[in-house]
């Protein structure tokens, strides 16, 4: 039969039908000769060797979409990339480095601003700066229960990897679309004795059919490495639509002159911020090229 890793524990992983039963399996000796692990998101075919206990052997990975290495997941359809509009205050930069990483790996990016309920400001002052990237946005509250039903829509019908650093609200996010997980998480933390919203291992939680989310553990960094500075502005496409105003072709948008998506920024047709940012990891990629 076959079905989606939801989750891998010590050796162990935990096949879901797709329906509502989830199998717990090992995998067969060949993938690790061949230098093959399972991810969570795999698609996998297995062989039920215990049907009362849910026990089986994953006999085959199916070709993968895709795949991130950190969080290491498998054929994703969209990241939503979580943070907090205060407490704590967004790093920006840290945001523009999670959208570079999703672009290089040419995944469908979606932006949920948390806690709206502690700043009413600085709300409007996100929407003006990541509006004309094109990201979906999502402004949400879950304290306040304010934004709900139009983050579940952006959700329905794919495989979602939540994103974003600790203490953002994405274990509070799933707990809300799928009630359940909080109740698995809290039978976790009873026996290991961790809080139950500290999220250690990526898991997909099966919400509905077609509809799978994986909560991931928080970080506050990120490497983008195997990229090459003058492939940094591919992804910010909000610049995409002033190149054609740069007068040198192959314009990094950095020193030149008669530059498009500089004079968009002194315009207010692209936020400064995001512009900053760009700049900063652009000097980051030059410099490692340098060493």
């Amino acid at each position: 039969m076959r079905g989606k890793i939801v989750k891998g524990i010590a050796g162990f992983y935990y096949v879901h039908d797709g329906i509502s039963r989830t199998y717990a399996c090992k995998a067969r000796g060949v993938f690790r000769n061949r230098g093959v692990k399972p991810l969570v998101g795999d698609d996998v075919e297995i062989t039920v060797l215990d049907e009362a206990a849910g026990e089986g052997n994953i006999d085959a990975i199916l070709p993968r979409a895709n795949s991130l290495i950190r969080p290491a997941v498998a054929n994703v359809d969209q990241a939503v990339v979580v943070f907090a509009v205060s407490d704590p205050a967004p790093n920006l930069n840290l945001l523009d480095r999670f959208l570079v990483m999703m672009a290089r790996q040419n995944i469908p990016a979606a932006i949920c601003f948390n806690k709206t309920d502690l700043g009413g400001e600085e709300t409007k002052r996100l929407s003006a700066l990541y509006e004309p990237a094109g990201y979906p946005l999502r402004f949400v509250s879950i304290r306040a229960e304010s934004g709900l039903e139009d983050l579940r829509a952006l959700f329905t019908g794919k495989t979602t990897v939540l994103a974003g650093p600790s203490g953002v609200g994405k274990s509070s996010i799933t707990n809300w679309l799928w009630p359940e997980a909080d109740m698995q998480t809290g039978e976790i933390s009873s026996r290991i004795r961790r809080g139950k919203h500290t999220t250690r291992h990526s898991e997909l939680f099966f919400v509905e059919q077609d509809t799978y989310i994986v909560d991931t553990p928080g970080f506050s960094s990120l490497y983008i490495g195997d990229l090459m500075p003058e492939e940094l502005k591919a992804c910010f496409p909000e610049f995409a639509g002033w190149e054609e105003d740069c007068r040198f072709l192959g314009c990094v948008h950095i020193g030149e002159r008669e530059c498009g998506v500089k004079t968009a920024v002194g315009e207010g047709k692209i936020g400064r911020e995001r512009y900053e940012n760009y700049r900063l990891l652009y000097q980051e990629l030059k410099d490692r090229r340098r060493y």
